[in-house]
């Protein structure tokens, strides 16, 4: 196609947008949906006209999880269900999306398609290595890597055939940095890295495959770590340019932390806005990469 040609046939593409929202008629599923960064996320993309499967784990999110779908569904006139199932689970993963193909599926025709995936479920937990043992690696790597590639695997005979869908993985700075103690987190993270590589090769036709790599975020994981966790972080927090606080802008309890932490943490709307942007169409020529989402705590190369 000559350039003249692909530049009008852009300027259609843009007006048939016009006056619609750019997630219009996609269907998302996004795993650890009850809280945190998974309910950020799903709150940007519905906003988007994007309807939801919010996946959970555990009894104890069922109604929050099932009321944050609902008041997605009633905010933006999307569908949203909530669907409990266990990532880190031999068969949680196909029951999820069986579950969304059970609630999606054309009534007519069966037809179901699931435009975007956002891996975000995963369990945490420091450990020096000494301190390792099998059944905490066994946690880490069935949630943060046996899900995502069972996830994907249940979903390859629904993805779109036009390179139009969307992964995205949450990964995390502690592919990367080599903090203490995080031998097996720290290789879970790396690991889904080195997937969302692979996945943009053989899903090319299928979808991108990108990666988020946030750092500290204010979650109630963060809410959770101790003051030795955040010293060991505050060297790296201080020279992260987006860290700085801004009073009477930032939460004030991080504003009177921050000579302590050494700034403030993400908030996990800023999170969701970068894996909302790599779910668009204007993103469809980027795949393989691992996308700064951690204010410049780790610049990527």
């Amino acid at each position: 196609m000559s350039r003249p040609d692909y530049a009008r046939t852009a300027s259609t593409n843009l007006s048939a947008a016009a006056g619609r929202r750019p997630l219009e008629g996609k269907l998302a599923l996004v795993t650890g949906a009850s809280r945190g960064i998974g309910a950020a996320i799903c709150r940007n993309l519905a906003a988007k006209g994007c309807s939801l499967v919010l996946n959970y784990t555990s009894d104890s999110s069922t109604q929050r999880t099932d009321e944050l779908a609902a008041q997605l569904a009633a905010a933006h006139g999307i569908r949203a269900v909530a669907v409990q199932a266990d990532m880190g689970s031999a068969t949680g993963p196909a029951h999820c999306v069986a579950s969304a193909r059970n609630h999606f599926a054309h009534p007519k025709t069966g037809a179901f398609t699931l435009d975007i995936i956002v891996n975000n479920a995963a369990v945490a937990a420091n450990k020096a290595v000494a301190d390792v043992d099998v059944g905490h690696f066994a946690r880490l790597y069935d949630v943060n890597v046996r899900g995502p590639l069972l996830l994907v695997q249940a979903a390859l005979p629904h993805l779109p055939l036009d390179r139009s869908g969307r992964i995205v993985n949450v990964s995390s700075v502690s592919a990367a940095l080599g903090f203490a103690d995080q031998s097996v987190y720290g290789g879970t993270k790396a690991a889904l890295e080195a997937m969302t590589r692979t996945w943009a090769r053989e899903l090319a036709a299928r979808c991108t495959v990108n990666a988020v790599n946030p750092g500290p975020v204010a979650t109630d994981m963060y809410a959770g770590t101790s003051r030795d966790f955040q010293a060991q972080m505050s060297s790296w927090t201080k020279n992260t340019p987006l860290a700085a606080v801004r009073e009477g802008v930032d939460a004030d309890e991080f504003v009177r932390n921050a000579e302590f932490a050494g700034g403030r943490p993400a908030y996990d709307t800023e999170i969701a806005g970068v894996v909302a942007m790599l779910c668009g169409e204007d993103a469809g020529w980027s795949t393989g990469s691992v996308v700064c989402a951690n204010g410049g705590f780790k610049f990527s190369t």
